[in-house]
């Protein structure tokens, strides 16, 4: 009886729900080869202890073409400083969506599946600022997923050189359309992300959308 409760609280989200979803989104990295992307959740490395999504999809984040255009430019202008974006997560699916929330069922960081979903929409990314002589990330007092007070977005007690690194993912993103959230420095949302509808896409549908290429060895 719950199953079929939860079945139908989410009825709303997929009636509308077109076989033209999966075209909606694409890949970061066809935008901006130049992007780097590391998706733990493609691993057992993430704070779920299990993989959610499926190995190929390591070094790929999917997005909607506008916000993969948007990363494309915010990648562009941190270049001129020797800096990049190191991605953690894009799209999501329902599937996955559910099992992020039966592990951890706290909308402070993750969002109720039965809502639709952030990261369901394509609109939503998770990522820092990385040092491209290095290939390491800037100090941002934590590290991903870390569901602490110090790794909400304006934690205080924080050192000069985190903030100014927090301020600095802050800002660009900010310029380029994309809102924060209280709770993880590391997630932003494109503009007005709730107008847009969860997407009913699979990540068999994912994967069919891959380029034919080898994919980059994880830690690489």
């Amino acid at each position: 009886m719950k199953k079929l409760f939860f079945l139908l609280a989410l009825a709303p989200f997929f009636l509308d729900a077109t076989p033209e979803d999966a075209a909606k989104l694409v890949s970061v990295r066809a935008i901006n080869p130049n992007i780097r992307v590391e998706c733990w959740y493609a691993t057992q490395n993430n704070f779920t202890g299990q993989q959610v999504y499926p190995t190929e999809l390591f070094g790929e984040c999917f997005v909607l073409e506008k916000v993969a255009k948007k990363l494309d430019k915010i990648q562009k202008t941190l270049q001129k400083d020797g800096r990049g974006l190191l991605i953690w997560d894009g799209f999501r699916s329902q599937q996955a969506q559910e099992t992020l929330w039966n592990i951890c069922p706290d909308e402070r960081y993750v969002s109720d599946p039965s809502k639709g979903g952030r990261h369901t929409r394509g609109t939503t990314v998770d990522l820092t600022i990385i040092d491209l002589k290095t290939n390491t990330p800037l100090n941002m007092g934590t590290g991903f997923d870390v569901f602490t007070q110090r790794a909400w977005s304006h934690a205080e007690n924080l050192s000069p050189e985190i903030q100014a690194n927090r301020a600095l993912l802050q800002n660009l993103m900010k310029e380029h359309g994309f809102t924060e959230v209280e709770t993880e420095w590391w997630h932003f949302d494109y503009k007005n992300y709730n107008e847009y509808k969860p997407l009913d896409v699979t990540y068999k549908e994912i994967l069919a959308k891959l380029p034919v290429q080898s994919q980059p060895e994880i830690g690489a």
